[in-house]
């Protein structure tokens, strides 16, 4: 059996935490914590064996790609209810036109938009929620920009908990909220910006007794981690040089790290990829920080681009992403609005689509690749964050008039004007 516990991630503290806390910070020093394991794993062939086998199971805990690597996950107990919605197993996708475009790179995306609610906050949700459930938890509350307020609000439905959400006024895509709403969430709208309602909402969670389901608690990142596990079994346990992500709260990025730390400790990787993270240049303070060698964050305070997933100032996880970029290599780009919608339109060419916030990835890989940062023709995953579907207005808005003209056309409903109509249209195309 593995040993669990919780541990302050500031140098000068590092203590050990008792795992039944419910506190997300570190009770000495009010630092972010570690879920830490002594894992008893010594031979990661038979667990490669297991894992793959259980892909074959009819059982729901094995349909599911974050518990298909439970041992990975021991802080649940052997009677613990697992809240799940059979989330993870998302696929890897080769591309052609948007390696071209990028790079050229080798370029394969894993699409976290095709997980249950429709972004990568499923796999975290899953950890934070079972972990909830075991502590009688009624409540759960989040800030969110709308992947996070959707998750949460399905899987507290499935864990017959109330949800609560706070989001900035008008800055959340229709829909985000219309998921939020439609799994039956309390919809607090408040403050302009994530950051602002996020500083609201820890203000009171403790008086309200909310379970806090945001990033900064530790049994999230626990679920995100699975996606490495994933990512190397599809790959036949063979890493890529690069792993890039979106970068907003920085949540993701420090869960694949911590993911290819434990398998890299435990022996089941012997190369580390290095992890990139893409921020928008609006919502950019992880790379104004690390540009500029501050030791503290650098926030943005007024956060502004359209790829709303990522509109964050003030990233609650960017010591621990720092550590995650420190350890494996990685480095840090920030690309504009115009960049990501050019790289959503690469992706879109190859029949891939996603949210804005998801783009940003292939933006700063061709970024990258240009200032000579990273290698022509290297082996890169992209993860991308949230589903096509998630903000079709930016999709709308983003189609100029001639990309209108030639993709919609309005016919009078008889035959003769809709031989003309088309013959028109495809005349022009050919």
């Amino acid at each position: 059996m593995a040993f669990t516990f919780l541990q302050c991630i500031e140098e000068a503290c590092g203590r050990r935490q008792d795992p039944k806390r419910e506190s997300h910070l570190c009770a000495w020093c009010g630092g972010l914590l570690d879920v830490r394991y002594e894992f008893d794993i010594t031979d990661p062939e038979t667990l490669r064996a297991a894992w793959h086998q259980r892909r074959l199971s009819g059982e729901p805990i094995d349909r599911s790609g974050v518990w298909r690597f439970r041992e990975l996950l021991p802080f649940i107990g052997a009677h613990d209810r697992v809240i799940s919605l059979s989330e993870g197993s998302t696929p890897l996708v080769g591309t052609r036109r948007a390696g071209w475009w990028a790079g050229p790179v080798h370029l394969t995306i894993k699409h976290q938009g095709i997980n249950p609610t429709g972004s990568f906050k499923d796999l975290g949700m899953t950890a934070c929620m079972t972990r909830a459930a075991s502590l009688g938890v009624r409540m759960v509350a989040c800030a969110s920009t709308g992947n996070t307020s959707s998750s949460m609000a399905a899987y507290a439905g499935r864990a017959g908990m109330k949800a609560i959400l706070f989001v900035p006024y008008r800055q959340i895509s229709a829909a985000k909220l219309a998921q939020a709403l439609d799994f039956g969430a309390m919809v607090v709208e408040i403050g302009d910006s994530f950051d602002e309602a996020f500083s609201l909402l820890r203000q009171v969670a403790a008086e309200m007794r909310f379970y806090l389901v945001n990033s900064i608690n530790p049994f999230r990142i626990e679920g995100q981690k699975t996606i490495v596990a994933e990512m190397m079994e599809q790959r036949a346990w063979r890493p890529p040089d690069y792993i890039v992500v979106p970068g907003g709260n920085l949540g993701n990025a420090s869960a694949i790290g911590k993911g290819l730390r434990e398998l890299k400790e435990m022996g089941f990787i012997e190369k580390v990829p290095k992890v990139v993270v893409i921020q928008a240049a609006g919502a950019n303070p992880f790379f104004r920080t690390l540009r500029a060698g501050s030791k503290e964050l650098i926030p943005v305070e007024k956060p502004d681009t359209e790829a709303t997933a990522i509109r964050i100032g003030r990233p609650a996880n960017w010591k621990k992403a720092r550590r995650v970029l420190e350890w494996t290599g990685g480095f840090c780009e920030s690309v504009t609005d115009e960049e990501i919608f050019e790289g959503k339109a690469a992706l879109a060419e190859d029949g891939v689509g996603c949210e804005p916030a998801s783009a940003a990835t292939v933006a700063g890989i061709r970024k990258l690749v240009r200032a000579g940062k990273i290698e022509r023709h290297a082996d890169i995953i992209a993860i991308l964050t949230g589903h096509q579907l998630k903000d079709t207005d930016y999709v709308i808005r983003h189609h100029s008039a001639a990309e209108d003209s030639r993709q919609r056309i309005r016919v009078d409903a008889n035959l003769d004007a809709l031989r003309k109509a088309l013959e028109g249209v495809l005349a022009v195309r050919a």
